[in-house]
């Protein structure tokens, strides 16, 4: 019988764990510093501030924002605000939905508490949409819906084509005019930063534009709009390229010293960010081309869902990796996982990030 011979860790160059002690924490960069060095979620947080603090650091890092979930809606967006203006990323990737909810708060209203013992047969005949535990007024989307009538009506894109980058600038640039409070577009606007929403038609911003072109097609007809077929007014179309949104991304990636990426949830801003190393890739093997990969150099994901469900939200950085996305870890990229509610994680985070480098200034 063989008897083991046990090892001693820090012989082996394991790093030992130190309990944490509050005692001798007195900021938020303190906490998750000493976070990092326990266990489970909280080393995964601890871990992720390191990684963020190196990003953002990093003066030659070009920093991609993702954003999927009611972040606006749960009161996150002046955290993003911030972000943009503080230069801390260089281009926002998000759903139209998030976007269209922070509108509301940019033209001055309000998202109110939902309580459990409202029906929901009742929330909508009052024009009450819940959003889990909160509510966005039917009006407050109607109000968006007028600021973006507005843009359209007034502001014409170059070579007469919108893209989501493209209204996301011309909208910014309304909400600095109007100056009725901070939102993400007007900071974006003023950082002169790209926001592009990939999925547009899956939002209200997507169809106010539609039902906008839709009614500019319906004041050229001779016929009262009632007298018309729906498959005629659903036959107008805007002037709108999602590939100009592409290219632009792509042009911006491509011209990064090195890419970073804060992914907060997944869906399609997580994937449509991280797809430009393949897009560069097939494109040097179909034309010809022998331009260089961006791949990212760093990336922090918070995000509850496991990997074991299958689906993209919850895929790794390792996974990743093996689509040429994401610079290996064995030639020195940094990344970090974090499996939490974002409102929980994300507040902490910067908190601590901006507390450390306002500590540095």
């Amino acid at each position: 019988m063989t008897i083991r011979k046990l090892h001693d860790g820090r012989e082996d160059g394991l790093s030992p764990l130190e309990s944490l002690d509050l005692g001798k924490v007195d900021s938020f960069a303190g906490l998750l510093q000493a976070m990092s060095q326990t266990a489970f979620g909280g080393r995964n947080l601890g871990e992720a501030y390191g990684v963020l603090g190196e990003m953002f650091d990093d003066a030659d890092c070009s920093v991609v924002l993702t954003l999927s979930g009611a972040m606006t809606v749960a009161k996150q967006g002046l955290i993003i605000c911030e972000m943009i203006d503080r230069g801390l990323v260089q281009a926002v990737v998000a759903t139209g939905a998030l976007i269209a909810h922070g509108l509301t708060e940019s033209i001055g209203l309000a998202h109110y508490r939902y309580h459990p013992s409202d029906s929901d047969d009742d929330l909508y005949e009052a024009g009450y949409n819940r959003i889990y535990d909160t509510l966005e007024m039917e009006s407050n989307l109607n109000d968006v819906e007028k600021l973006v009538r507005s843009v359209l009506k007034s502001q014409s894109p170059p070579d007469g084509v919108w893209s989501s980058a493209r209204l996301c600038r011309a909208v910014g640039s309304r909400l600095a005019e109007m100056n009725q409070g901070r939102g993400i577009l007007r900071s974006a606007f003023e950082q002169e930063i790209p926001v592009f929403i990939p999925a547009f038609t899956d939002s209200e911003i997507g169809l106010d534009v539609a039902t906008w072109a839709m009614a500019e097609w319906i004041a050229g007809q001779s016929k009262e709009a009632t007298a018309l077929d729906s498959a005629e007014v659903l036959s107008a179309v805007p002037s709108f390229n999602p590939f100009l949104d592409l290219q632009e991304y792509a042009r911006l990636a491509g011209g990064a010293e090195r890419l970073g990426i804060l992914t907060v949830g997944g869906g399609v801003p997580r994937n449509w960010a991280q797809q430009v190393a393949p897009y560069y890739e097939i494109s040097n093997a179909r034309l010809g081309t022998k331009w260089k990969q961006p791949q990212f150099q760093y990336g922090v994901r918070i995000c509850p869902e496991p990997v074991h469900w299958g689906g993209l939200s919850g895929c790794t950085y390792s996974e990743g990796v093996s689509w040429g996305k994401f610079v290996s870890p064995n030639a020195g990229g940094r990344f970090a996982e974090v499996y939490a509610d974002a409102t929980v994680a994300l507040p902490l985070l910067m908190k601590a990030i901006l507390e450390d480098r306002d500590s540095r200034e």
